[in-house]
């Protein structure tokens, strides 16, 4: 018999009906964009011997990118913060010697994080930031007591697909890594560093040229889906979706480009924590001269008289004075700006209905002794891999059986935990909150007559994980944990401002992203901008930071402020050296020698008793015609 693991059925439903969804509305909505409000840059600039100043609202990864991006631009920053931390998720939890990353445990895209600080004049080597590479990338754990060992060494990851489908297994996965490459390469190009100002930002020739190459339409699951024949592979090259916070049966095709960089550029920790990052940004922010008032919650975001220009915060200690600033950029999730920090809006409310990411049950477990048999990243597959996502995303529950990642930064760097013992982070994908005003259960089409019971639903995460890990590696688990942390839903809410404790803020899928996302620009309140997870271009480190480059230059733009710009702007051309004799771009042959004498002895023998017959004819010899 063959079992759910061992399918070799390639075929899939196909998904054009969301390719005609999508050019309908666009030709709907073109008609309309002419009559969208277009903002007037530079309508009030600074004169020459004033300095610019800015507040930043949040000292998230990209706030404090931002603030030092805008000070090195020459503007006198501030930002204020509610905690009395930076970093927000990407912070850390300190315990009896013990350390532990409250949210972030991989550094992916490498290049946006070396990017942002040499834009900045440094890099991550002069500021002590010291990047480690993680070796496997994962271990994954099925059901079965199966272990698939993901890897950036070709040769690892050749030994480790044709185990389960041969060597026309590995040949397919090399199409599967060209064609997430190729996501990869045109994502950074045309979105990641593209702002999408409205909906003609769209109706680019150079982004619609590329646009289907990105498979948009299509689930990730399905693209896998083409390159490999069993689910094991399937389940194996699609899970990383849940860093998007999306199920792989829902998530874009585009979102392989994660794949690609986990396989080509591998997946890096920071030796002290990921916060390090951050830690390293706020002082680089410092010697620009930014002030960071941290414990500083704000009630609003202050409005001028006519409500049409931000022109500072207000605090929520009445003893504190409202600051002023010439611009305001929001860090703090959207959704709870909009409602929270602004004047009521229909934008506002929308918001709150949109589809968000989901949320997470995380365990901080701290352990008397190492266990070997975990290493840096390590994922656990559920056997009901789709009923799983399905009750993640559509019932906003906890799965019966949850897929789990384990991080151990122990294993790449020992201070996190004291020696001989290991501090690990056990994130259990769960469903975001659904709560009405009075943060009551409301439920929704697929959760009729259900609650969200957040303490039972923890402790039979908690009961299920150590059941799963202790099954599956053969240990005991459960004896050596010393000291617990937990995060959930609520927490996450009440200690972040996440609306509904989303923890990677709107979800992704084709229409939030792209012009579909919200705008790093207020679309009615002058000098108020936004940074961060909810708004373009989306959610993780990396690409909040770049989506920090992205508002920090329409800040400039806007105010005609452009030769501020310390660095090279986006959509300039880099310079290169000039190519020496070696260099030299040459076409290589395309056909060998003993080609081209075969090809002419062909064409020989082909043209020449033609051209014979041809004559004969037009002289009216009728050789032919004997026959």
């Amino acid at each position: 018999m063959t079992s759910s693991l061992g399918c070799t059925d390639p075929g899939i439903p196909e998904c054009g009906a969301l390719q005609r969804v999508f050019f309908t509305t666009l030709i709907a909505i073109v008609p309309l964009l002419i009559h969208l409000p277009v903002y007037q840059m530079g309508d009030h600039i600074e004169n020459k011997g004033t300095r610019p100043s800015a507040i930043v609202v949040g000292a998230g990864a990209g706030g404090v990118a931002t603030a030092a991006r805008l000070a090195a631009s020459g503007y006198k920053v501030t930002v204020v913060e509610k905690n009395d931390f930076s970093g927000g998720r990407c912070s850390l939890i300190h315990r009896n010697g013990y350390r532990f990353d409250q949210g972030p445990s991989l550094l992916l895209l490498p290049r946006f994080f070396h990017e942002t600080f040499e834009d900045l004049g440094t890099s991550l080597d002069a500021e002590g930031v010291k990047l480690v590479k993680c070796e496997p990338n994962y271990n994954v754990h099925f059901h079965d007591d199966t272990t698939f060992k993901l890897s950036t060494d070709i040769s690892i990851m050749k030994g480790e697909i044709e185990r389960f489908e041969g060597k026309d297994g590995f040949e397919r996965y090399l199409g599967f890594l060209q064609e997430s490459h190729r996501h990869y390469e045109v994502s950074i190009i045309h979105v990641l560093k593209k702002n999408f100002y409205s909906l003609l930002s769209m109706v680019r020739f150079d982004f619609l040229l590329h646009l289907f190459e990105l498979h948009p339409f299509e689930s990730i699951y399905y693209r896998a889906s083409k390159y490999f024949w069993t689910e094991r592979l399937r389940r194996v090259f699609t899970f990383a979706s849940m860093y998007m916070g999306m199920s792989p049966f829902d998530a874009p095709g585009t979102y392989s480009l994660l794949q690609y960089t986990e396989l080509a550029e591998g997946i890096w920790y920071p030796i002290g924590g990921f916060h390090k990052v951050v830690e390293s940004l706020v002082n680089v922010g410092e010697r620009l001269g930014v002030e960071f008032r941290f414990d500083s919650p704000i009630r609003n975001i202050q409005l001028s008289d006519d409500g049409k220009r931000a022109t500072g915060v207000v605090f929520e200690d009445n003893t504190k004075e409202p600051l002023t600033a010439d611009v305001v950029v929001c860090n703090a999730d959207l959704a709870y700006a909009y409602n929270q920090l602004l004047p009521s809006s229909s934008f506002g409310r929308s918001l709150l209905k949109k589809e968000a990411s989901c949320s997470s049950i995380s365990f901080y477990w701290a352990l008397d002794r190492q266990f070997p048999e975990l290493s840096a990243h390590n994922i656990f597959l559920a056997e009901d891999y789709k009923e799983s996502f399905d009750s993640i995303f559509k019932k906003h529950l906890i799965p019966d059986q949850p897929s789990f990642y384990v991080n151990v930064p122990s294993r790449v760097d020992p201070s996190a935990a004291p020696e001989g013992c290991d501090s690990i982070v056990i994130l259990v994908p769960v469903g975001h909150l659904e709560v009405d005003s009075t943060n009551s259960h409301k439920g929704s089409k697929h959760t009729k007559g259900l609650t969200q019971d957040w303490d039972s639903m923890v402790a039979s995460a908690r009961e299920t994980v150590i059941k799963t890990m202790e099954a599956r590696l053969n240990i005991s688990l459960g004896p050596h944990i010393i000291e617990e942390t937990i995060n959930t839903p609520p927490t996450w809410k009440s200690s972040f401002n996440l609306d509904r404790g989303a923890i990677l803020g709107l979800s992704h899928s084709f229409f939030n992203v792209l012009s579909f996302r919200p705008k790093t620009k207020h679309r009615s309140i002058e000098d108020l901008y936004f940074v961060g997870a909810s708004t373009h271009p989306g959610t993780g480190v990396p690409i909040v930071l770049a989506g920090a480059k992205l508002v920090t230059e329409q800040i400039l733009y806007d105010r005609q402020q452009e030769s501020r710009i310390p660095w090279r702007p986006l959509g300039t051309e880099e310079t290169k050296a000039s190519p020496g004799p070696l260099d030299r771009t040459q076409n290589g042959p395309y056909l060998s020698w003993l080609v081209w004498i075969l090809l002419s002895i062909f064409l020989v023998f082909t043209t020449v008793p033609g051209a014979l017959y041809y004559q004969n004819q037009k002289a009216g010899n009728g050789l032919m015609g004997d026959w």
